[in-house]
């Protein structure tokens, strides 16, 4: 199923969390954070009021606890609105 966003939402493909630190410690799935990171996969056209920052393929930064995850061919997505973007990562 393919997921097209509408209006000023962006689909975000999340990144996977570190299951190891710098130091290569391992950690077990309840120590590792979720991400609040993710690559631009679509954007909606925006509205008269909200122009969309960024564009496919775009590495962002999201404030946590936001958007809405969904599944599409086993993979997981957010869908989120473009104010909830904080920085384009290079």
């Amino acid at each position: 199923m393919a997921i097209k966003p509408l209006a000023d939402h962006i689909l975000l493909k999340l990144e996977k969390p570190e299951e190891k630190t710098a130091s290569g410690i391992l950690l077990p799935g309840t120590a590792q954070e979720e991400t609040s990171t993710g690559r631009v996969v679509a954007v909606g056209p925006g509205t008269d009021k909200e122009k969309i920052s960024v564009k496919a393929g775009d590495m962002v930064m999201f404030y946590k606890d936001t958007g809405v995850k969904v599944k599409s061919n086993g993979e997981e997505f957010l869908i989120l609105r473009n104010g909830a973007l904080m920085a384009v990562l290079d």
